[in-house]
Formats: structure tokens, sequence, C-alpha cells
């Protein structure tokens, strides 16, 4: 194959190649699929085969294929042709197709050998004769190999025996066993029931076909013998394995049947992946690598004696790679090294192929070195590495660069800027092949090195300590022996840029604003940007826009910040760039608010009125805590209110503090609230519900009063004691009355917690008759205290009254339902409201006596009614005027007896 190297040589000349520059685009065949070895059955004359092969490259490589070594000639094969790289072959036949195929591929930057590939045809023949073959003798108790002596073949085989007939086949264990790599059956003692045809089963693997043997016939002797004293014991000879699983048989002839074990002789512990298999007598070692190598014993032993052999195992691998070259691109001229390195055992030798054959190459321990290269040497090599159990290539391309310099990747810039004092670095980067030799000129005069100018080897220029009498027009001028190019800035020098204007640490309030300054003066040649970071992330205006902007003119990058929040507080940096250097100053905002809320409230410890409660701290959020307020929560509050603690002001450095005031047996929840100069924060979490723990009542009932009701009845009514103030389970009330003048007192007790009058009926109360009524309170802890006494006359015999109105009620459809409790509100006028009075009765009445009240003044009455859907309506109002009393009614006996219909009625 010829390659266009003439043509790379002009081109190179006249101007650079497409791939000499630095991103070098390697262009020759590499492998993408590579052929591997096949095995095939021939099962019909137009059976076909494929060696697949595939390469990449630009342009798109070619191909070519050898059989054994020698050129397949495509164009006059009629049964061989190529799709892609792969060829395939029809009409496969096992004489002209058998062999070795290797592939090349090809285009105009070089080639490449592909790895070889064997194309093996697998079968199985009849064994040569199938006449009987000869009995085999053996005395039983004595071990015995029938052999198989498979037919000739190519592919794996199977083996199988059948005794006697078919579907009979010998079975595996303790004393039998069938090799695998012989097809051998081992019978280690023989015994009466083994007596029979033995009939060998060969089956290949790839073509599936079977075949038998003629039958071997076991026969027993007729003497009689004892069974052997010592074992007949052969160890799976030496192995070559190729990181893969190693199988290795111990077989023995031995009677008693021997019990089998095995050992390493170097006294290595056999690894967790050993595996042992048919009672011992096959030992696997998956995955066999190097250190698994050494020799190996098998003992077998039964009650007459033991035995031993051994068998040295080898590790064997194909070679593979450790180091490999890289493709490489090297201007004329140049040296090149390669270096390849293999593993492998046997240890691998080294080759070097340049596009497919030998090149002009110095190979030393497997490296490659070519001094001073030149155009020809260019193309594709491989390093070769090969042992008797494989072959392995490692491909790499070079290509010679020859080449004018050129500046038109690497120009100068046209304008060049430079801070007065600062250091200037031109560099001068030409792409060569071989490099370049480079000068400066400062506009026509070249220059030369002095204190402030420094020249460097790889064409360099520094200038240090600029002034404005370095300002002019610098030309770079390379040449090689191809040609000379040159590239030309102008270097303008400017004054220091100076920050007039810098923020300064500030403390601000969350949710104002703020300006911080950054102003400065420069260079009027100068272009000038400014930006600014937040706690090391540059701020993004556009998408923060809510509370941030930039502010001012060209000369001016001052920071609004709007609305600021907590987490606005932190480090702020104004950076401005300019054309030459960059300058940057920085500000501390701290910003303070209302405290974070604390955290893990817990109640410690509580009792019937107190609750000690513990807290974590939140964060003060820029400004010290200063205290803290204590709120809770019941099932009887509208919402969190605020409770009494000791100490009564809790301070900022405090966690704890003790709740006073609280109700017994109530369900409380409680959250503390920080505060700081600034104001309260939020909220803590709730804290877990906690009970207070029961006593005893300590609310007596108010409002006692009654009177009414039917003859020979006192009626007694009492506001009842709020839920909260109930105190614990098992709440009632004790109702203490006694006629006014005597000392003993009538006791009864109810268990409603309710406003339920209490009646008490008996035929031997008088009239009208006046008594001491007070009403208390008791729970399961016991009882708490009465209220005040207050006097409560019976009812009278008729109506007594010197004035009786009726008053009829209408209620609201809601109302509606059993009526609980009548309440009958009276007083003088609006004017005295200290005259306002209140009666409650059952809902069961319709008649109430008022007393106590003054003779001869106008009453204004209303009637209302409840139940446990809350209270109705009031009547409406009527009034009614007491009259002097008779002699015989004392002065506090002065009443008004109001009554109203039997029958309340719900009207819509």
């Amino acid at each position: 194959m010829m390659f266009p190297w003439r043509q790379i040589v002009l081109l190179s000349i006249t101007g650079c190649l497409a791939a000499c520059t630095e991103d070098v685009i390697f262009q020759g065949p590499r492998w993408r699929t590579e052929p591997s070895d096949l095995i095939l059955p021939i099962n019909s004359p137009d059976q076909q085969a494929t060696v697949t092969c595939e390469a990449e490259g630009s342009p798109p490589p070619q191909y070519r294929w050898s059989l054994n070594g020698t050129l397949i000639d495509l164009g006059n094969d009629y049964r061989r042709h190529m799709s892609g790289g792969s060829l395939i072959i029809s009409d496969l036949d096992k004489d002209q197709d058998t062999g070795v195929y290797q592939c090349t591929a090809f285009n105009a930057w070089g080639s490449i050998l592909g790895r070889r590939a064997s194309l093996q045809f697998a079968y199985l023949d009849n064994f040569k004769t199938q006449s009987a073959r000869s009995a085999v003798n053996v005395r039983e108790g004595q071990g015995v190999v029938l052999l198989c002596g498979p037919p000739a073949h190519s592919g794996e085989l199977t083996f199988a025996w059948i005794f006697n007939e078919y579907p009979y086949f010998v079975q595996q264990d303790s004393r039998r066993f069938i090799s695998q790599e012989t097809g051998s059956l081992y019978i280690a003692k023989v015994e009466r029931s083994d007596v029979g045809n033995y009939t060998c089963v060969v089956n290949n693997s790839v073509t599936r076909e079977k075949v038998l043997s003629s039958p071997t016939p076991l026969v027993l002797r007729t003497l009689a013998s004892t069974a052997f004293l010592l074992c007949l014991i052969k160890c799976g000879s030496p192995g070559v394995t190729v990181a893969n699983t190693g199988t290795f048989p111990c077989r023995s002839l031995c009677s008693p049947v021997p019990e089998i074990s095995w050992r390493r002789t170097s006294g290595i512990p056999f690894p967790s992946k050993v595996k042992m298999k048919n009672s011992n007598a096959v030992l696997e070692i998956p995955n066999f690598q190097q250190e698994d190598a050494g020799t190996y014993e098998c003992m077998a032993e039964n009650r007459r004696g033991k035995n031993a052999a051994r068998g040295r195992i080898s590790f064997h691998a194909k070679p593979h790679w450790l180091q490999t070259m890289a493709d490489t691109a090297l201007s004329i001229q140049e040296n090149l090294f390669w270096e390849c390195k293999a593993n492998g055992k046997p240890k691998p030798s080294y080759s070097w192929l340049k596009n497919g054959e030998q090149g002009r190459v110095q190979i030393e321990n497997g490296a490659l070195s070519i001094a001073t290269v030149n155009l020809s040497d260019s193309g594709v090599y491989q390093c070769v590495a090969e042992n008797k159990h494989g072959i392995i290539y490692s491909r790499a391309q070079l290509m010679v660069l020859a080449s004018p310099p050129s500046f038109s990747r690497s120009p100068l810039k046209a304008l060049l800027k430079a801070r007065s004092g600062s250091q200037v670095t031109l560099e001068c980067k030409p792409q060569a092949s071989p490099p370049a030799i480079s000068l400066w000129k400062k506009g026509n005069e070249i220059l030369q090195r002095t204190e402030r100018i420094t020249l460097l080897s790889n064409g360099t220029l520094m200038i240090a300590n600029v002034t404005r009498r370095d300002a002019a027009s610098y030309t770079c001028v390379a040449k090689n022996q191809f040609g000379t190019a040159s590239t030309t800035g102008r270097l303008i020098v400017t004054e220091p840029t100076r920050i007039t204007v810098r923020p300064t640490n500030m403390e601000i309030i969350v949710g104002e604003s703020i300006v911080l300054p950054c102003q400065i003066a420069c260079d009027p040649a100068l272009d000038v940007s400014f930006s600014w970071a937040f706690n090391g992330q540059l701020i993004d205006f556009q998408r923060d826009s809510n509370h941030f902007e930039r502010v001012g003119g060209s000369i001016s990058g001052d920071l609004m910040i709007r609305n600021i929040q907590l987490n606005h507080g932190g480090k702020y940096i104004c950076i401005v760039d300019t054309d030459v250097e960059s300058l940057s100053t920085s500000a501390i905002l701290v910003v303070k608010g209302p405290p974070g809320p604390p955290d893990k409230v817990a109640v410690d410890e509580i009792t019937d009125s107190t609750a000690q409660l513990s807290w974590t701290l939140g964060r003060d959020n820029g400004s010290p805590i200063t205290g803290y307020i204590i709120q809770a929560r019941t099932p009887f509050t509208v919402g969190w209110q605020a409770v009494d603690t000791v100490p009564e002001m809790v301070n900022g450095n405090t966690l704890t503090a003790t709740v006073v005031g609280l109700n017994a047996w109530v369900e409380y929840e409680f959250r503390v609230v920080a505060r700081n100069v600034v104001g309260l924060g939020e909220p803590s979490p709730s804290s877990a519900k906690t009970r207070t723990e029961d006593t005893i009542p300590d609310t007596a009932p108010t409002d006692v009063g009654g009177g009414g009701g039917t003859k020979s009845e006192l009626v007694i009514t009492w506001e009842p004691v709020a839920e909260e103030l109930q105190n614990g389970e098992g709440f009632g009330y004790i109702i203490a009355f006694r006629p006014v003048g005597t000392v003993t007192w009538t006791r009864s007790v109810i268990s409603t917690p309710g406003a339920a009058p209490y009646v008490f009926r008996n035929d031997t109360i008088p009239p009208f008759s006046p008594f001491d009524v007070k009403v208390g309170a008791y729970n399961n802890r016991g009882e708490g205290p009465f209220s005040s006494i207050a006097t409560v006359y019976s009812a009278e015999e008729g109506k007594r009254g010197v004035i009786s109105d009726e008053v009829r009620g209408f209620f609201h459809p809601s109302q509606a339902g059993n009526v609980n409790l009548i309440l009958v509100v009276y007083w003088e006028d609006d004017t005295k409201p200290e005259t306002v009075g209140k009666v409650r009765i059952s809902g069961n009445y319709t008649l109430v006596n008022i007393t106590g009240l003054r003779a001869n003044t106008v009453y204004y009455l209303c009637v209302a009614a409840f139940n446990t859907a809350g209270p109705g309506p009031q009547s409406a109002p009527i009034n009614a005027t007491t009259k002097k009393p008779r002699e015989s009614v004392p002065g506090g006996g002065i009443q008004l007896t109001v009554e109203w219909c039997s029958s309340v009625n719900f009207l819509g």
C-alpha cells in the first residue's frame, strides 16, 4: 500500500496542515471492534460465518484480510466478501476455511493490524469399532477404571455412562467418578450390584452431536478376596489456567471407600472461594490467580490405611497491558521515545510495527526510539506483546509537523494597556515546526536586555515598572527554516485607579434600606466595570432585583439594598475591574431584628398551680436578648395568654422560669417569646400538653338564691362553678339550708357540675318561710369552700303577692329543646343600675316570688329561658308597683309574684 507522503511534504512547506495545530486531530485508524475466535458446527452446505472487524478514522478506513498469513484475494473469491470491515464466508468448507484470520485497517494516515482470530469447525466422529468390548474382570471390593476412548472430534466434549440400558445413567457418588477430561469411569469399590454392561456416551457441546461406545461388560471374579489395604490415588495433573476456574480431580481406587481431603503443601490455607465437589473428589478454584499456584496434595484414607498424591498447579496467562503509548505530534528533527509494558506468564516478548510492517525503529526492552524524526516517520505504530497463550496490540499515531511560523491563532492585541509602575508581559507564541526563533522591536528599534527589560527563551517580553516613556508599538518577529512571520500591538500606559469613597461597617434594623458607596477616580482611557460580592458570592442583580440595585454613574458603583432582611447581614465587597488592574473594598453590614424563636420548650415539673419550664436559646439576630415572656393556652382560653412567672421579669440570660397562678386539673400548653431592643420575636413551638395536678375546689358557687316553687318546696339556685375552676374529677355541689334562727344545717349533695336548681320537698315546711342557704363545691380530693349565706323563702300556700302580672315568653327557634333554667331579671329604673336583681329557677316552673323589695316602688321585669344551646332572648319588659305590706309580714317580706304562661312557645 502506497501512502501520499510526498503530498504531505509539499503542503507542510507552503502552510500548516489541517492537523498541524495545537489541537491536533489524529486521523489514523484505531480499532472499534477486533476479530474473535470462532468454532462452528457444519450443519448445512449453505452455512456462513462472519469474522467481525471495525475501525474508525478520517478518512474512513479500508480493510484487507489474510488467512494463515496469505492475503485473501476477495475479487476472485465467490465465497468470501466484506461488509464494512467484517469478512463474511459463505458455503463453509472445513478444509479451505479452517485457520487463522487477520484484519488490516488502513487510510491515508497509516494502517494497523488486528488481533488474530482462529476459525475452527466442531465435529464428532463415531467410535472406530462398534464390536463388543472385552470384559473387565474385577474382584468384589476392588477398584476399577473403565476407559471411554473418545473418537476424533473438535470442540468441547462432555461424558456420561449408561448402565446396562438407556435411560439408566451412572450417578456419581463417593464410589463412582466420571472424568470430564478423559471420559473414564472410576469405581473405587466394586459391589455385586455394579456387575453389568457399561456404555460411554460422548456429547459435543458445539454441534450437540452424541455418539455411544460399544458396551463394556464388568464381571466379578469367582475367587473371593479381601479389599485393598492401601489406595491407588491419582491427583490432577499440573494445570494451566488463564484467570479462569481450575478444576482438579482426585481419583482413588480403594476399599473400603475412603474419605478424601485436600491441602496445600505450603501450609497456606484455602481461600473461601475454593469449592469441593463429588464427596471432595474434585477441587475447584474459581478465578484462578498467580497466588493460587503451588503444589496440592490429595489424601485418601479408610480404616485400612491412607495414601496421598501430589500435583503441581501452575498459573499461566496471556499478555495484558500495564502501559501503552498515546498519540503524539512532534516537530521535525525532535526525538521520539515510546514505551509499552505488558504482563503475562510466560513473560511476553515485544515487537513494533509501523503501518503494519517493520519500520525505521530502534527497540530496547519493549521501548521504541527514533532520533531526529522526519516527515517519513509519520504513521500509525503498534506495540505487539506476545507469549504462547496469546498476542495483544497497542496503537498510537505519530504526526511529524513541518510549517513556517504563523500568528493566526495567537496574535498580539492591537491595543495593550498597562498601569504605570506595573510589570507588562507580552507573549510571543507563533505556531511553527520546528519552533521558531523570536526577537522584539519597539517601533523600528530591536530591543535588547536592560535592567527593566527581560527577554525570555520562550519568546516572552517582560517590562518592569513601566512608565509613559514605554508607550509605543511592539512587534514580535518569528523565523524558522520555512519562513518568517510577525505580530504587532500598541502599548498605552495609564495612571493608577483610586477608590475615593468606600463603604463603611454599618448596623441596620430589619426592613430598612441603605446605600453602600463605592466611587473611584481613574484614567479616562480605561474601561471600568463594577461588581459586588456578598459573603463570597457575586450578586446577581437581575435575579435579586427585589433587594439589590447598583446605582450611580460610570465612576460610581454604589449598592442600594432595599427592605433589608436578616439574611442580608454579612461582608460586602465592591470589586472594580479595569483593563489593567482590579481593586476592591469591603464593609461589614450587621442586620438587627427581633429575636428568633426559642426552641425545645419543656415542662420539667408541674404541680396543681405551678409549672417549671425550660427552653433553649434562639438567635438574637444582631441584638442581645433582654427578656422572655411566657404564654399559656388551655381549652378554656381564647388563644394564647401571658401568665405570671417567678421571677416576675425573666431576663435574657435565663432559660428557665416557674409559671404560677395556674388552675388545677387543667391541660396547659406553654410557649416562650424572646424580646430585644428591636422588639418581640416569633414565639417558640409550643410545649407538649401537660395537665396540672388535681386538688380540692378553691372556688365557691356564687349568686345563691331561689324561692318560689309549689307548696311545701324550698327552691335553691346558684351560679355554677366554671369547669376550669373545678380542680379535679368527681365534681359536685353541697347544698346546706336551715330555717332562719336555727343552728343545725340540713345538707344535700348533688353530683351534677352544671346549674340545675335544687328543690327540697317536705310537708312540714311552712309556706313562705325564710331559710338560711349556702352552697359549697367538692371533688374527689375533698370539699371546698361554701358560698356566703343567703335568705331564701319557701313556696307560698297560694297567691300571696300583692301584685301579679303575667309575662308570656316568645323565643327563637334555635332555642328549641328542653328548658333547663328560667332567669327573671328585675330593676327599679335604668338610672339605678345597683338595683338590678336576678332570680334563677328550674325550667319546670312558671311562677316565682321575688322578695326583699321596697314598698310602693315601680319595678320592671323580663324573663329569659336557658337550655343546652344557650340563653334565649329576653321577653319584653313589664312594670308592677309594690304596695304597703300587711303588718303580719315583716319588712323583708315585701314581695312580687311573677307568673307566665305554663307552656313556652317556640315561634319563628
